[in-house]
């Protein structure tokens, strides 16, 4: 026997709903003495990235698979937005300045 209509909707009205994704949020990673500051935990995918450049040399953060790519002369800020997985950040000019940004679903 089939329920009646007005028996189901009452019934979806109390079905709980799925979490809403929380909203992105800002991190800040500074550069300096030819380093990358300590890389944030709890990145998720969204959530957006500001590079400073406190050093006195010029730097890039550079997403070696090619999602982003900051260039920041001394004293410059640059903001980047992350996607999922594990990101190599290195500098162009100094290739041994390596960071790996860690950024969940």
């Amino acid at each position: 026997m089939k329920a009646p209509a007005f028996f189901i909707a009452p019934a979806v009205l109390l079905m709980p709903m799925p979490p809403a994704s929380a909203a992105p949020r800002t991190h800040i990673i500074a550069i300096d003495k030819m380093k990358f500051g300590a890389m944030p935990a709890g990145l998720h995918a969204g959530d957006r990235v500001v590079w400073i450049n406190k050093d006195m040399f010029r730097h890039t953060a550079t997403a070696k698979d090619g999602s982003f790519d900051v260039d920041l002369k001394p004293g410059a800020k640059g903001t980047t937005v992350v996607k999922a997985g594990a990101i190599l950040v290195t500098c162009r000019y100094h290739p041994g300045m390596r960071a790996m940004l860690k950024v969940a679903k």
